[in-house]
């Protein structure tokens, strides 16, 4: 056992050599950070990321995310009856006017997480004085258009500051005023359309029009005549008023003014994608829409449906069993599911609810099929029902007869084997003339026709 005085003194060496290792390593942790410090920032950056967006490419990509989704087709097309899910769950929606939020939230996530958000970043980053400005604002209004239309009040004034301004709970907005205020919908678009020129430095490209200023405009001045028009029966003065506008402002000429996204085999339709997987038996014509059609002996049915005659399950929707033939088609009807319909199809002389007729998914609704956003033949029907209201000097029948031509050219973006000859188009006009006492009604049944498959 070592004396007691040994022990201390070697406690306090043992001490005296921990301390000094302790300080030495202090002092060589703070030279070298000290001496990195300099450079820190550089070498912590990442040099393969981006600081900043080109606001054209934000632009793109708000396009891009206003193509028809799933969700739509699923919920939205049910509510106006012209295309049903018949298994329940979140596609139920329209079919038993359930509120599926999985579903009905699509328009919501869609616009403010993705469109709006690259819109209004792309705005702040833009010169005010250029053509690339006003389209954004173009497809900004559009884009709260589909909003408020959806959802009635909605944030609008502080829509999409988060991180800009730090406003992660902005105020909602009455509809009347997104539509109607100084910096309102109409605003918006009229102040736009009117501010794009030639004269100004080249926009930059886009998916639309490739920066040609011309069809944006046209866009810009149709669009205001679809907003002027959701007014007609709340602010029939203001509607009037803005539809003025937009005719004298110089509306789409043409179907080849019309707003299109191409997809391609990198970049597919994604409602086309759904319905040729897993989700292909799932969606149905329904009744109401294919009836109207067939009793109207109307050409655009044999470009729309298909069925599956004697089909008892999936397997059984194939290629050599489809039947194309308009007078063929059987809508379904709605307010059924796939647990009870069976009996109600039996009755109409089909096996299975399986051969109710279905939109085509190998050709309109082909993966590579074009997604229509905003078109001459909607426009041509709106100013037919402006004109019935004696809003504008326009023949209301001649436009009426426009918008039905138009929409059945429109077929032929699908392919060859959906278009619709023009003596076809020709024999269907004359046989559905706009009858004096029923103007409204026929105008808006073709709309509603018309909207099949484009974005509200």
């Amino acid at each position: 056992m070592l004396p007691i005085k040994i022990f201390q003194n070697l406690k306090v060496k043992r001490m005296k050599k921990n301390n000094y290792f302790y300080t030495s390593w202090m002092v060589a942790v703070f030279i070298m950070l000290t001496s990195c410090d300099a450079g820190f920032d550089a070498m912590n950056t990442d040099k393969t990321s981006l600081t900043s967006v080109e606001p054209a490419l934000q632009l793109n990509n708000a396009i891009m995310a206003s193509a028809l989704g799933g969700d739509q087709i699923r919920c939205e097309s049910s509510i106006v009856k012209q295309q049903m899910r018949i298994f329940t769950g979140v596609g139920a929606c329209g079919n038993f006017n359930v509120d599926a939020r999985e579903t009905s939230s699509s328009n919501w996530d869609n616009i403010y997480e993705t469109r709006l958000r690259n819109l209004i970043d792309a705005q702040r980053n833009t010169d005010p004085d250029s053509n690339l400005y006003q389209m954004i604002r173009i497809w900004k209004a559009y884009s709260f258009m589909i909003l408020t239309d959806t959802y009635g009040d909605v944030p609008y004034g502080e829509a999409g500051l988060g991180f800009l301004e730090g406003i992660v709970f902005p105020d909602y907005d009455t509809q009347e005023f997104v539509y109607t205020s100084d910096q309102g919908i109409l605003e918006e678009l009229a102040n736009a359309s009117a501010a794009l020129s030639a004269s100004m430095p080249e926009a930059s490209r886009d998916l639309l029009y490739d920066g040609d200023v011309t069809q944006w405009k046209r866009l810009g001045y149709s669009l205001l005549l679809r907003a002027a028009m959701r007014l007609s029966k709340v602010q029939p003065d203001l509607a009037e008023e803005y539809v003025g506008i937009a005719v004298a402002g110089g509306l789409m000429q043409s179907n080849e003014d019309n707003a299109i996204i191409r997809h391609t085999a990198e970049y597919v339709n994604s409602v086309g994608s759904s319905l040729n997987g897993g989700q292909s038996h799932y969606q149905y014509l329904v009744e109401d829409f294919v009836d109207y059609l067939s009793e109207n002996d109307d050409p655009r049915l044999g470009s729309i449906a298909v069925r599956y005659p004697g089909a008892t399950g999936a397997g059984d929707q194939t290629e050599s069993n489809a039947d194309r033939s308009p007078g063929n088609q059987v809508g379904m009807p709605m307010g059924y599911d796939n647990s009870n319909i069976n009996p109600v199809a039996e009755a109409a002389g089909l096996t299975s609810f399986m051969a109710y007729s279905q939109v085509d998914r190998t050709r309109i609704m082909d993966p590579q099929a074009p997604s229509f956003l905003i078109t001459y033949s909607l426009q041509q029907l709106l100013l037919a029902e402006a004109a019935q209201r004696n809003w504008f000097a326009g023949d209301a029948s001649a436009l009426y007869e426009s918008g039905i031509e138009a929409h059945m050219q429109q077929f032929a973006e699908y392919g060859e084997d959906t278009a619709i000859g023009q003596n076809a188009i020709d024999g269907y006009i004359q046989a559905n003339p706009l009858e004096p006492g029923r103007e409204l009604e026929l105008i808006n049944t073709q709309y509603w026709f018309d909207s099949y498959l484009i974005p509200p």
